[in-house]
């Protein structure tokens, strides 16, 4: 762990001479998280209408079914081809309702930075950790994630204070990751 916090204050470093946005990046093991989700496909120009669209469907179907234990917005993304589940964090595990179902977000060893600033910028965080990866030799498996802070007022006057956490699986002992809904038994 001492070595994945040295590497990523030197890449904190270089990247803040370019002028860009810092990232701290930042090696964590996290356990799947439960949620309901809707499953979309998207290209990049449709991600800032389908995200808030299926995050407004998700509230309205847990809301009408009373879960309880709600969390923050979701968004994973499964591959490159812009497969996702946009939702919310829950306590517990989602039996699903129309096309609200249940999923996790994906269990293991991760690369993650915190973003702060508007979400059409969210695209740096994401570079920075594939950069940042590749110079130190750790292998993106494919599903990535974002975690929205819930919205504060003050962020309408000041987007520069809307957080946002990124997350890229990371490939574990030379395994690949699964697809769509695999953690959804509620994970390791």
């Amino acid at each position: 762990m001492e070595r994945a916090l040295e590497t990523a204050a030197n890449f904190r470093d270089m990247r803040g001479m370019d002028g860009s946005m810092e990232y701290d990046i930042r090696l964590e093991q996290l356990g799947s998280r439960a949620l309901a989700v809707v499953r979309r496909q998207a290209s990049t120009r449709e991600l800032p209408r389908v995200v808030p669209d299926a995050c407004g469907t998700v509230w309205n179907v847990v809301r009408a079914q009373q879960v309880t234990g709600l969390g923050r917005h979701v968004a994973v993304y499964w591959d490159d081809q812009i497969n996702l589940e946009v939702g919310v964090e829950l306590a517990a595990p989602f039996v699903g309702h129309g096309e609200v179902v249940g999923s996790a977000t994906p269990a293991g060893p991760v690369a993650a930075t915190t973003h702060y600033g508007p979400y059409g910028q969210l695209h740096q965080a994401h570079e920075a950790i594939r950069r940042w990866c590749g110079s130190n030799g750790y292998t993106l498996a494919g599903p990535n994630w974002e975690i929205y802070g819930h919205w504060n007022d003050e962020w309408n006057s000041d987007p520069a204070k809307i957080r946002t956490d990124v997350f890229h699986l990371l490939v574990a002992d030379g395994s690949s990751a699964a697809g769509p809904g695999a953690a959804a038994d509620g994970g390791a």
